[in-house]
């Protein structure tokens, strides 16, 4: 076996959070930024595992068994990764069970973004094993982690997509989404990794009135794809934060946080933490960085485009 090396793209979701699960229509964009995952061969049926952040440090590292790996053993000690990691490979190896019919492997991940910015950590990872395995990544995600998979999508795509899942089964298209206005448009981290599950479980109680709500993320989904000014993308963009901010009960970033921002701020994915929309006509860097958050990425640097 020689040394066989994958790559997947990051993500971010512009419309439709949390409503993607329900079958809404999702604009979702691949990023500039992804990870790496490098394979070589291994001994004594094992899998030496080593994660390393984008700054080379190491963030995991660990021996998994072929063992382990086929009885989906976790240990109940507070090796969370770890376990995850197993459930992950448990599900690619009755996806594919002749990956373990080797000596062994060595396995490293490398992260281009910081780990912490949540631009797709697990779905990369998600990806690029089911590139090695030859197996469906969707189908993995679905049977390891959950979520919609709009984020499986991005990773293996180079355009923006349009995304939607019908009856579960995932469905996208790629997109011609190539704002003339990008240079209005810049990402801000919010120095805070938000947990999907916990967003996702405060959504899952406001279920009843989701329903009513999704054809009027599509159209506004549908007249951004459409959109060829910053104005009435900025417009958009708040009208949507306004109609998830009712659903979820919840105010938006803007009024908590950057009340006197001029401009739009939009949450991306789930709402509270890794990175936000803004929409200004000035560079909005300064501003930013004057509360304190100084990682604020333009739209040319974070997007990828064929």
């Amino acid at each position: 076996m020689e040394m066989q090396k994958f790559y997947s793209n990051g993500k971010l979701l512009l419309t439709a959070e949390y409503l993607v699960l329900d079958g809404a229509k999702a604009l979702a964009v691949p990023t500039k930024f992804g990870q790496n995952l490098i394979v070589k061969p291994g001994k004594n049926h094992e899998i030496h595992w080593t994660s390393f952040d984008s700054d080379s440090t190491v963030w995991f590292q660990d021996t998994i068994t072929f063992k382990e790996i086929k009885n989906k053993t976790t240990s109940e000690k507070n090796l969370a990764v770890k376990n995850t990691l197993i459930e992950i490979l448990h599900q690619g190896y009755l996806q594919n069970p002749d990956f373990l019919q080797t000596n062994g492997y060595v396995i490293e991940t490398h992260l281009t973004f910081p780990r912490n910015w949540g631009l797709g950590t697990s779905s990369t990872l998600i990806n690029n094993i089911g590139q090695w395995l030859k197996i469906d990544a969707f189908e993995l995600l679905r049977k390891s982690f959950g979520g919609s998979g709009y984020d499986i999508a991005c990773a293996q795509t180079n355009e923006p997509i349009l995304y939607w899942l019908d009856n579960e089964k995932a469905n996208f298209e790629t997109v011609a989404f190539d704002p003339e206005f990008k240079e209005n448009i810049h990402f801000v981290y919010l120095n805070q990794k938000q947990s999907s599950k916990s967003a996702i479980s405060n959504y899952m109680s406001k279920q009843h009135r989701v329903h009513k709500i999704i054809p009027a993320i599509n159209q506004i989904t549908e007249e951004v794809l459409q959109c060829n000014d910053g104005r009435s993308f900025a417009l958009l963009m708040e009208k949507h934060q306004a109609i998830m901010s009712n659903l979820l009960e919840t105010i938006t970033v803007k009024e908590q946080l950057f009340p006197d921002f001029k401009g739009i701020v939009k949450s991306l994915g789930a709402w509270g933490g890794d990175f936000v929309m803004a929409i200004s006509k000035e560079n909005p860097a300064e501003y930013f960085k004057n509360k304190g958050y100084e990682t604020v990425i333009s739209y040319e640097e974070m997007i990828l485009k064929n």
